[in-house]
């Protein structure tokens, strides 16, 4: 950008140095319009879609009266979010439900693993292995208010609990096949796989085992909460914050240019790095270009919900009582089917999660026809149909599932990424979780959100703290944006 260009931007920015537009009402977007409108800036939200909410969207999908989530269902990170527990978001309808099992781990030919909200509980299913469950789990459970409030925030920083992310950091640079060695059980190993396999990426990577620690540390602090109602409860509530504070939301505008846009003081883009590339155009510096373009997806998602007549008939009890499970069998076989998914190709028994939110949230069940959601991890972009291979899953597990399923509703990874542009490749997780992109998303930088286009933020979930509905990527780029604007926060 030449300096006569800078000049005019400057100058538009003191003008209209109160005006803000962000481009996408995703939870992240809405976070950031919230952020900015709470201190004074009058902000518009333009979302491409005709409903809010992005991957926080619910809805009838097979059977009317039967509620399904859209995309995000389990809320740990959510209800552990600095920025949703600092707001009164009940006051606007937002209510977390618990189910009384956190997540199950079923195993051929053996009990299932259960995680509870207690650590206490949790070690005591696990028999010999409980002792050292709770030597690793209990002390980061007492710090994980502590190490949420560091993880959510960039992470070139010092930190503000060093004692606290030390003891935390050495254990989640590990790989999590490394971490695993810990326990002798199948159940143990199994437990902790399933939830380190969030990371959407092989378990023996270096960093392998931080995405599970950090989720379990969370998980025995915060539970694995559904939103009552729906993910778009989150949606609704940050839109009636919104509101209230003076901002406005447009459904249906899709913006392909800042040269579309209104002067603003701020601009904040919750879109993925290659299309908030697109948008900018040519005033994106070469070096943040290069970086948005290149910037690696991560894996993709194959979305299958079901209607099940009496819900999904178990072998195991507590996986009748979790509002999570984990299907992959051992942790050596989770382990084998992500590497598997990394290298590009498609496991014969993908590694699956599995929501049964109605048992935290009846309301979402028509009668005795319950919702229950499924995710598959595949290669990024693949392009065929995993509805069988997920089925066995179930069936594994739980025999005669197939009889009392009344409808189905699956998504591809294209399907997905048609349903909201920020899921490259079926990529719900907004990038690869490699070791270089956890630590330095977007890019290497010492505040990711800025573009280096004065006034221009990304704030979606290809920056840090990465994905989930926790909104603290749109809050951290307001953040940024505020700073900039010279505005106390």
């Amino acid at each position: 950008m030449s300096l006569s260009s800078s000049r005019r931007v400057a100058q538009v920015c003191i003008r209209y140095w109160d005006e803000a537009i962000v481009v996408g009402a995703g939870p992240n977007g809405l976070a950031a319009a919230v952020t900015l409108a709470r201190h004074g800036l009058r902000v518009t939200v333009l979302e491409a879609a005709d409903e809010i909410g992005g991957g926080t969207r619910s809805g009838e999908l097979t059977v009317p009266g039967v509620l399904f989530d859209h995309c995000s269902s389990t809320h740990i990170m959510g209800a552990g979010s600095p920025f949703l527990r600092s707001l009164d978001l009940k006051r606007y309808g937002l209510e977390w439900a618990w189910p009384e099992i956190d997540l199950a781990h079923p195993l051929d030919g053996e009990g299932a693993g259960a995680l509870y909200r207690s650590v206490e509980e949790t070690a005591a299913g696990l028999g010999e292995d409980g002792p050292a469950w709770r030597r690793l789990f209990g002390p980061l459970a007492a710090d994980a208010e502590a190490i949420t409030d560091e993880v959510m925030r960039p992470m070139l920083k010092v930190p503000r609990h060093p004692v606290r992310m030390a003891r935390f950091g050495l254990r989640a640079l590990q790989p999590a096949t490394l971490v695993a060695r810990r326990f002798r059980t199948a159940r143990a190993r199994a437990l902790f796989g399933g939830v380190a396999a969030h990371l959407f990426g092989p378990l023996e990577q270096p960093v392998g085992a931080s995405v599970g620690l950090m989720i379990i540390a969370a998980g025995h602090r915060f539970g694995w909460p559904v939103a009552r109602g729906g993910p778009r409860a989150i949606a609704d509530a940050l839109a009636a914050m919104l509101t209230e504070a003076g901002g406005r939301v447009e459904t249906g505008v899709r913006v392909r240019s800042l040269d579309e846009l209104p002067p603003a003081g701020a601009v904040l883009l919750d879109l993925a790095p290659a299309a908030a590339a697109g948008v900018v155009g040519d005033r994106l510096p070469p070096r943040v270009r290069r970086a948005y373009t290149r910037f690696r997806q991560g894996p993709g998602a194959f979305k299958l919900d079901l209607a099940v007549e009496g819900g999904v008939p178990w072998r195991d009890e507590a996986c009748r009582r979790a509002g999570t499970l984990h299907l992959g069998g051992t942790f050596e076989q989770v382990a084998r089917a992500e590497a598997e998914m990394s290298r590009g190709r498609m496991p014969e028994r993908p590694f699956m999660l599995v929501s049964q939110q109605y048992l935290a949230d009846p309301g979402r069940s028509s009668g005795d026809i319950h919702p229950v959601s499924a995710y598959a991890h595949v290669p990024h972009g693949w392009t065929g149909d995993a509805t069988e291979a997920m089925l066995a899953q179930f069936e594994r597990f739980a025999p005669g599932t197939r009889e009392r399923i009344v409808a189905t509703d699956a998504m591809s990874t294209a399907e997905l990424e048609r349903y909201n542009a920020n899921y490259v490749g079926g990529d719900i997780v907004g990038g690869a979780n490699t070791p270089l992109q956890l630590t330095m998303r977007p890019r290497l930088a010492l505040d990711p959100y800025r573009t280096g286009v004065p006034g221009v933020y990304l704030c979606s979930a290809a920056t840090p703290p990465g994905a989930g509905a926790h909104c603290m990527s749109g809050h951290n780029a307001a953040l940024s944006a505020l700073r900039a604007l010279g505005v106390r926060h």
